[in-house]
């Protein structure tokens, strides 16, 4: 049986899901947002139907998709209360906003779904944690979310006391590695490369290093000390950073990360 999934807000997460999915011909995409332009696109390279609003949409989708900026998200929500019952799946991708709070906008008319996905979603490598803790979800409602969204990479069923952390980990966890490899380009400059060749350069890095965590069966701890050679270079610069702690540095942040979720969300 054909599932119809419809998306409130098709900016950049919701596009990358929608592009995910489109290759599947068990599922209907459907479609809303005040950005035309982004309708009309999708609609003619994947195939989604467009509503002219959320309440159309609603009206003719089995699980609305919610991927509109947290500060709309409250009249959005209320708007499609009256439409929503037992057989409709809200699944909300909006950052900082618990289940209890789109269960009280609903009046705990459906299920609720909430996902947490992190910024590679966009290029289909994503990692997104999924809470299934309320009450009203269904057995295939359960199994068919986390294999929904696989289409834009990882997804992890996490209870919601988990998503702070996930939060410090993985949702900022991007930035982190943004961070370091600027740091390894501009070492790269300062050493005599040109710019473009570091960029390039380390961009390789990063991409074969993840890629050989990934497929390999040893540990990354295995991996690094395959790289560091007794008395070599390498070792060299680990003992530097060891001596600066800036592994605790980055453990820190990652706290830091974590308190600040906890903190958005009692706000």
């Amino acid at each position: 049986m054909t599932k119809k999934i419809g998306f409130i807000g098709v900016g950049n997460m919701g596009s990358a899901i929608v592009k995910g999915l489109a290759s599947r011909d068990d599922i209907e995409l459907h479609g809303a947002d005040f950005n035309k332009a982004n309708l009309e696109r999708l609609n003619k390279e994947h195939g989604l139907i467009i509503h002219e609003s959320a309440t159309d949409l609603a009206k003719a989708c089995d699980y609305i998709v919610l991927a509109v900026k947290p500060q709309h998200a409250e009249p959005v929500v209320k708007e499609l209360t009256p439409l929503l019952d037992m057989g409709k799946c809200l699944t909300a991708i909006c950052a900082g906003i618990p289940l209890s709070t789109y269960e009280e906008w609903t009046e705990d008319r459906c299920p609720v779904v909430r996902i947490m996905p992190n910024t590679p979603a966009l290029v289909g490598l994503g990692v997104s944690a999924i809470c299934l803790d309320n009450h009203n979800l269904t057995d295939e409602m359960k199994a068919f979310v986390p294999e929904l969204f696989a289409s834009i990479g990882q997804t992890h069923v996490l209870p919601e006391k988990l998503f702070d952390a996930f939060t410090g980990v993985i949702g900022s966890g991007p930035a982190y590695v943004f961070y370091f490899m600027e740091a390894m380009i501009e070492s790269g400059v300062a050493l005599g490369l040109t710019r473009p060749q570091s960029v390039e350069m380390v961009k390789g890095l990063f991409l074969g290093s993840a890629t050989m965590a990934d497929r390999s069966e040893h540990s990354v701890t295995e991996l690094r000390e395959m790289v560091t050679s007794p008395g070599g270079t390498t070792i060299r610069a680990l003992m530097h950073f060891d001596r600066q702690a800036l592994k605790g540095d980055i453990i820190d942040g990652v706290f830091e990360s974590y308190y600040r979720s906890i903190e958005l969300g009692e706000q």
